[in-house]
């Protein structure tokens, strides 16, 4: 295991800055992921800590070893890391166990101590019996697999994952994410894990890293992320959150204030350092709303989309008041109306984002 801390990274493409002072510590045996859309510099970042690239500035350090800065740059095969990619890259004219040891053998580790090794790690991800099959005839999942274990036969302190899962189907990605989290709770490896799917960040991690433009956005539990996000960026990306100017009309108590939305009243979720103020936004999820119960305050809205989630129906309204604005909602069996109907929508809860939009982030 080790500890990875990455301080004030900076990385340029000619005018282009695709890291921006981004800071992270991971603790040791952390498992982090590291989520954001295309293009927002979280195979950048991977990049760096592989040492695949260069720092242009800051640092990174795994354990206490400086391993890149603007003067320092330690080869990859010197950090005694290990890596499993989105597309497996393993030899086909090579046996499964012909694979794993490869990273062995060219560090020069001869039987019985390579077999040894090899045989151990198959077995870490179960594949007990698969040594002297070739990759064209294994599953997805098996391959994947073997790709795993050739990261961990080297036995590295830390474990980069570059969207190991983009490439599986539905079903066998829900089976591999089963299969990254009892690793991980066997072994007690640093890992990190680089994707854009939300519901694998928050199915495996133990703390989340969203990434926009080369920025660090937010660090944070999945649950505190989702609950809490620090700014409109991460609330709308997370969760499919719904921000919404909003009118701050009293002080937090009890960690709660009362807003004006949309004409409607309701008690949110708030920072205890709230401002009263009328140019706050509120991030609404599809569970702090729902259908008004009668002589309940509601929102007049007009159904413009209804589509069943197997148990439940998703709605999609505009409101009359904003006919720019879309909410959505789930409600259950049968359906609460159709198309073209109009519904009053009640306001259950919500979060106030942060004016200042600072990173918030949990021990």
């Amino acid at each position: 295991m080790a500890r990875l801390t990455i301080d004030r990274a900076q990385k340029r493409f000619g005018s282009y800055l695709a890291l921006d002072h981004v800071s992270i510590d991971v603790e040791d045996g952390e498992f982090l992921a590291v989520l954001g859309p295309s293009g927002c510099g979280k195979t950048t970042l991977l990049r760096q800590i592989a040492g695949f690239d260069k720092l242009d500035g800051g640092a990174i350090r795994i354990g206490e070893r400086l391993v890149s800065s603007a003067e320092t740059h330690i080869p990859p095969e010197h950090r005694k890391l290990g890596i499993v990619f989105q597309s497996y890259a393993l030899w086909p004219h090579m046996t499964v166990a012909e694979n794993v040891a490869y990273g062995l053998t060219v560090a020069g580790v001869r039987d019985p101590e390579r077999a040894r090794r090899v045989a151990a790690a198959l077995d870490l991800v179960g594949l007990n019996g698969f040594a002297e099959r070739r990759p064209g005839l294994l599953s997805g999942g098996q391959r994947q697999r073997v790709a795993l274990a050739r990261c961990l036969v080297t036995e590295p302190s830390l474990v980069l994952l570059d969207e190991p899962l983009a490439n599986l189907d539905v079903h066998l990605r829900a089976a591999m994410e089963d299969e990254f989290a009892r690793f991980h709770e066997r072994t007690g490896t640093t890992m990190v894990y680089i994707t854009h799917d939300q519901a694998e960040a928050m199915a495996l991690a133990d703390r989340i890293a969203v990434m926009d433009r080369g920025r660090l956005l937010q660090l944070a539990t999945p649950s505190l992320l989702y609950r809490e996000p620090a700014n409109a960026t991460v609330a709308g990306f997370i969760g499919e959150g719904m921000v919404l100017p909003a009118t701050v009309l009293s002080a937090p108590q009890a960690g709660r204030c009362r807003v004006k939305v949309l004409g409607l009243e309701a008690v949110v979720r708030c920072r205890p350092d709230q401002p009263v103020t009328d140019g706050a936004k509120l991030c609404l999820r599809a569970r702090d709303i729902g259908l008004a119960a009668t002589g309940q305050d509601g929102l007049a809205a007009a159904v413009e989309r209804l589509s069943y989630q197997g148990g439940h129906f998703r709605l999609e309204a505009r409101p009359a008041c904003a006919g720019d604005t879309l909410l959505h909602l789930d409600a259950n069996e049968p359906a609460p109306a159709a198309p073209g109907d109009t519904v009053r929508i009640a306001i259950h809860d919500g979060w106030v984002i942060p004016d200042a939009g600072a990173l918030r982030e949990v021990a």
